[in-house]
Parts: structure tokens; sequence; C-alpha cells
């Protein structure tokens, strides 16, 4: 599929040729971007493949006469240093216009209407999960603003997505979507951090499906300010950091210090022999693989982002696990107080769902699951498999950690080093590398890491190299989901108490319901 109008790929012309100077150059085609996306097992930022998107101008001033008035749902949260994570099930909820939202960010004193019983001092506000097919439900066109068919998705575009608009310090409490993998644009003016933690490292995020939202695990930590003391266990997490900023940054910086509106001054000869200057609009999408961890923090006093989440083949077992969730969750917790669900259910879930509807849901998974494989054998290699990868992983998680990378090397399949070799990190695709496990506000640069530069022979820094260092033990891989449990249980060791919580963290832990989906599954196809 072709690139943008007015664009071209590196495809048709390399970087800095003569014939098509004043033309902007998108460096993946949309068949190279989408074979990264499928392949890809660590985030990376994407450059320069939106700049011709009309949605890089969305601020939230122009959104807001894009909305004319329309009320949209603001969550409220406490501008708080608590170690205990502020969920949604916290939150105040307030009706408000996009102007009302921005006059009350200017911390106008003599506010009025939605927002009046909130200190801009002490509040922040977040309209996330803002989805396009309801937000501008009446101004359809918009929805071609947002190009998402540039990463090899065609047709897809602000149908398939969803806007964020926040304040200083808004966030969404760190979790793992269960569905699919996430590209997200930053939209022009506004910074957001993001914190990022592999699927290997669950065990030490102390999983939690309390507060209940279909498709999302929520971490019990506040990764920010973690009380280590009741979660020893995340000192062991792996934080890959990254800040999709606007900056000032010039070519002469450090292409790792560069911001998402990096100004690069490209200098070439004209046929009469003078320079000539181009400047080139670089804006960042960062892609989030399966099942990463991600906590996101508003850095600036307006942020404006836009993401899609992008289906997997992974997603018809990932439904039946989510199934057999739901049921867990809503049988045990309405059992115990069957009129107060405001404790467990998050605000985006509208009501709780019958036991009769639960097992409508359960059995629509498995049956779409088993149509989608076809035959018990190929359900069977399929769980085979996701064991098998799972396994893998650890294994060589594992190795990296003791600083065994000659031996690791070998050990890897010949599938993965072709996907290692092929990876194109370079200006154009950077990844996100471990970064500091003390983040603070003050830093500067957009990646920050721990681990030792990774150069190529022609002197291209291609990020860094996971820092090897850190010995662990085989056994605390195996052994990694006991002892978060066990952890999580040190507070309350004189108590023989055990709550519907405590029972739900095990039963619906991830790597649970992923055996039992398993063993559902291959029950139902024999």
């Amino acid at each position: 599929m072709a690139a943008s109008p007015g664009a071209i790929t590196n495809a048709d012309s390399a970087l800095g040729g003569g014939e098509k100077e004043d033309k902007h150059v998108k460096p993946f085609t949309p068949e190279k971007a989408k074979e990264i996306i499928m392949c890809l097992q660590q985030p990376a930022v994407f450059y320069n493949m939106a700049f011709d998107w009309p949605a890089r101008l969305w601020t939230a001033k122009h959104l807001s006469e894009v909305l004319h008035g329309k009320q949209i749902r603001f969550r409220m949260g406490r501008k708080s240093t608590d170690t205990a994570p502020q969920f949604e099930t916290a939150c105040n909820y307030v009706e408000a216009t996009l102007e009302e939202f921005l006059s009350w960010n200017c911390d106008q004193s003599s506010i009025s209407g939605a927002f009046r019983d909130y200190d801009h001092s002490k509040f922040w506000a977040y309209a996330d999960y803002k989805y396009f097919v309801s937000l501008f439900e009446d101004k359809t066109d918009i929805f071609q603003d947002v190009i998402w068919s540039d990463f090899g998705f065609p047709g897809r575009n602000g149908r398939e997505s969803t806007l964020w608009i926040g304040s200083l310090g808004a966030h969404t409490p760190c979790h793992l979507d269960t569905y699919g993998c996430n590209l997200v644009f930053q939209v022009q003016g506004s910074r957001k951090r993001w914190h990022l933690f592999p699927p290997e490292d669950t065990p030490f995020l102390y999983p939690t499906r309390i507060p209940y939202e279909e498709s999302s695990v929520f971490s019990k930590i506040n990764v920010v300010n973690p009380d280590l003391k009741r979660f020893p266990q995340f000192r062991k997490a792996r934080r890959h950091m990254v800040t999709l900023s606007p900056g000032q940054s010039r070519l002469h910086r450090s292409w790792k210090e560069g911001a998402w509106l990096l100004l690069v001054v490209k200098r070439r000869m004209d046929c009469g022999g003078r320079s000539r200057s181009s400047v080139i609009f670089i804006f960042q999408v960062l892609f989030v693989p399966r099942h990463w961890w991600h906590y996101v923090e508003s850095i600036d006093p307006v942020t404006v982002s836009i993401n899609s989440w992008i289906e997997l083949e992974e997603d018809h077992q990932a439904r039946v696990e989510e199934a057999i969730t739901r049921m867990l969750v809503c049988a045990l917790k309405t059992a115990e107080n069957p009129h107060n669900t405001r404790a467990w259910l998050n605000p985006t879930e509208l009501e709780e769902t019958s036991h009769e509807a639960n097992c409508h849901y359960l059995n629509g998974a498995v049956s779409a699951f088993l149509n989608h494989h076809g035959t018990s054998e190929v359900v069977g290699t399929q769980a085979l498999r996701t064991n098998r990868e799972c396994t893998v992983k650890e294994e060589l998680d594992v190795h990296s950690r003791v600083g065994v990378e000659q031996a690791a090397s070998h050990t890897v399949s010949s599938g993965t080093v072709k996907q290692e070799a092929a990876r194109p990190f370079g200006l154009d695709l950077v990844p996100v590398t471990t970064g500091s496990q003390e983040p603070s506000s003050e830093r500067g640069g957009i990646f920050e890491n721990d681990g030792e530069d990774f150069v190529s022979k022609n002197g291209k820094s291609f990020g860094k190299l996971p820092n090897t260092k850190r010995q662990r033990m085989m056994s605390e891989s195996e052994n990694a989901v006991v002892e978060q449990i066990a952890s999580d249980r040190t507070v309350a060791l004189s108590q023989t108490f055990v709550s519907t919580d405590d029972l739900l963290d095990c039963l619906v832990n991830p790597q649970v319901t992923r055996l039992v989906a398993q063993l559902l599954i291959q029950g139902r196809s024999m």
C-alpha cells in the first residue's frame, strides 16, 4: 500500500537524494512497518512516520473548537505522593466541556461549573479512553486525520482509535492490556512519560484483577513511589522508560536526546552548487508490544495523545482467559456483597453481569477459538506452543540476567536470531531500553538507560544492551509467582483471615487463567 499523499518512502528515494529533495521521506513502507510491529518484542519509538497526519495539529484548544461545547467525562484524581496506586474506583468524575477544562487548567480562581470543587493545585483531570466513534459521532470526517494505514493496516484510522487529554499529573495506574499490541501517537505540544515492564516481570508487578475491568490486569504497586517493604519483589522488575515530548533539539545533539518534534537541518547542494536547507518535523509513535506493563503520566500542563490497539492472533485464547476471569470475579464478589459493586468494579464497566451472561460469554469465547483454529490437533499444538514460548522466554531471560551472553546466544532458536538480526534500529526506530529504578521528573533527555552502548560497525548507536551485571538464579524465575503471593501476605502473617480478594489474586492470576483456558479448550476439542 502506498504511503500518505505528499510523502515518499525510503523505498523510493534514499535519504538525502537530490531528485526529490524537497519531499519528506517516510523511513518505512507500510509493509515494513507492519512487519516490524508483528515481530518486535520490545517497545520502540517510530520517528518521522506521522509528519503529514492532520492530527499532528490537534491541540486541546483546537479540539475544544471542534467539539463545540460537547460534554465529556473527566476523571479527577489527587496530586499525591502516596505509595498506593490511585485506581479509577478511588477517583471522582465530572462532566464538562474541553473549554471548561482549559479554563480550570489555567488556574482561574473564579472558576465555576463542573470543576469548581476541585483545586487545580491539588487535583488533576483526565479525559481518558475517549473513543472517536462516540466523541466525534457527528463529525466522522475527522477519522481521516489519523492514518494508521501508514503502519501497514489498510483502512485503519480514527474509527479504531481513542483520544486522551490530561492535565499535569494525570496518569493511568500500572497495568497490562490482555488484547493486542498498542500504537500511540503523541500530539504536538505535550509530553507524556511511559514506564514499561516486560511480560516476564509480571510476578514482580503483583498482578490483581481488583478493581475488575475486562481486558486490563492492574498492578498493586505505585511504580513511581513503590512500597518496597510490602512489595519487595518489585526490586527485580526491569523498568523501561521513555518520554514522548516536544523539544527544540537540533541535529548536533545525540539522537537519543532528541525529542518528538525534532528540527533536523539537512545541508544539500543544488545544481548550482549552492547549499540548501530543509526542515523535517519528526513525530513519535510509540509501539507497545503485547502484554507489556505500562504506567503513563502527563508531565506537561496539557497533554494530547491518540492510540489504537492492534488485534493479534493470540487474542483468541486471551478472550477465553478473560471470560474465565469475568465469571470468577463476578461470582465471588457479588456473593460477598451484591449491593456494593463500586469498590471492585471499574467505572469503565457499566455493571456486573449475571452468571448466566458470563456462562454465555465463556461458551462463546471457546467456540470462537475452536472455530478459528479448527481441529483438535491444531488446538493442542497452539496450547503447547504458548506454554513452550513462555518457558523459552523465561529461560532466556535468566541467561541474560546472569550475564552468560555467549552461552545464551547458542541456546536461542534460529528464528529468534534472525529476528534479532533483522531489527532495523537506528535514527527512525529507537528501542526503549532499561532505565533507572528511581524515576525523577527532573531528568533530562528522552531515553534513560543503565545498560551498555550497542554500536554497529559503522559507528551508529543502536541503543543499549541490557545490563548483565545483575545476577539471578534460575529458581527465582521458577518460584516468582509463589514469592509474589507470599510477600504480598507478609503484612498479615499474624492473621489467619483470607479475604475474597486474596483468593481471587490466586485464582485469576494471569498464569493460572492461561493454564485453565488451555485445559478447557483441549477438553472441549476432543
